[in-house]
């Protein structure tokens, strides 16, 4: 059984590399955070695998986020703290995980952050 996390970012808030890097790694801190006790360990025991996944904007995010969170994989919303490019409480990306594969495949759909 393979285990992933999934990281979902917003593209159309023009975040530098930096600036997403940051976010990401909030989201898969929070998501992780959330994640189970036995997700975590074998998640953890075949290499942590994550995905970073993108979205054109807020609603196809909130879409994703509450699909996560009727399938109870307690999803982390990031906002953003404001203190560098983007507004205050500016909703950034999500994180999923680590959890099932399976669990996980409504999010195939979305591409790579590239």
């Amino acid at each position: 059984m393979s285990y992933k996390q999934v990281i979902i970012i917003r593209t159309d808030l023009k975040m530098g590399k930096g600036k997403i890097a940051a976010q990401v790694a909030h989201a898969s801190l929070g998501a992780y955070i959330k994640a189970g006790f036995i997700a975590k360990k074998r998640w953890e025991s075949t290499g942590s695998k994550k995905v970073v996944l993108k979205v054109a904007g807020l609603d196809e995010l909130m879409g994703l986020y509450k699909k996560a969170a009727d399938l109870k994989l307690n999803p982390s919303i990031i906002r953003d703290a404001g203190k560098t490019q983007i507004k205050e409480g500016t909703v950034t990306c999500l994180g999923i995980g680590p959890e099932k594969e399976e669990k996980l495949a409504f999010t195939k759909h979305l591409k790579l952050l590239g």
